[in-house]
């Protein structure tokens, strides 16, 4: 069974689509251990709550301090919060890191010490509309201004880059007359969840090959 830490952002839909799989699949290859997010008013920590999942607020400020955060840079922030967030798989024996819906890039010690144990869910078909930048709406508004005739969502391993590790999903819909960057992620958004769910059972299948290599 692989153990697992969510990380989030927001509204947590992709991470509820996590938790009925393993609720309602005897044969599901991983359990939700962790979630963690870095704003304190994401409904997915609710949505945590309510499953009976443990849940941390790694934000900026909880892990700098108000005054600390205010002056410190962006790359600042974010290793420091990819620090704290080690620190608690490590605490809680977390086998593989999920980024779900998670608005930030992780960086230093995290990315070597679970390399190849991390995956992203990506809207927008990679490498298409990847990158620094590339997140939510703007995403979708990218893909519209382009006149592209399909996107979808992309489940990939992290590595040092933005949006550059291997694709483990794709899953795609087309892109219609009249189309909304609204309308757009309203089609693209039940795919995620598939993609999301086939990811990390992926992921567990792939680690248990592995470790079972590495055994014989």
């Amino acid at each position: 069974m692989m153990k697992i830490a969510v990380l989030v952002s927001g509204g947590g839909t992709n991470l509820q689509a996590l938790i009925d799989y393993e609720k309602t699949h005897s044969d599901c290859p991983y359990k939700i251990s962790l979630v963690v997010s870095n704003t304190k008013n994401a409904y997915a920590l609710e949505r945590a709550k309510n499953a009976g999942i443990k849940a941390e607020i790694r934000s900026p400020f909880s892990v700098l301090g108000k005054e600390n955060a205010e002056k410190a840079s962006r790359d600042e922030k974010r290793i420091a919060i990819s620090e704290a967030i080690l620190t608690l798989c490590r605490e809680n024996k977390i086998d593989a890191i999920v980024l779900a819906g998670y608005l930030s890039v992780l960086g230093g010690k995290i990315i070597d010490e679970y390399s190849g144990r991390i995956i992203n869910l990506h809207p927008a078909l990679l490498p298409k509309f990847g990158g620094v930048g590339m997140w939510g709406h703007n995403v979708h508004e990218a893909v519209l201004a382009a006149h592209e005739k399909e996107s979808g969502c992309t489940v990939h391993l992290v590595d040092s880059g933005c949006d550059t590790g291997e694709i483990l999903v794709q899953k795609k819909v087309p892109v219609l007359e009249g189309d909304t960057p609204d309308t757009l992620y309203a089609r693209i958004a039940p795919k995620e969840h598939e993609a999301m769910v086939e990811g990390v059972c992926l992921l567990a299948d792939k680690l248990g090959r592995l470790n079972s290599s590495i055994l014989k």
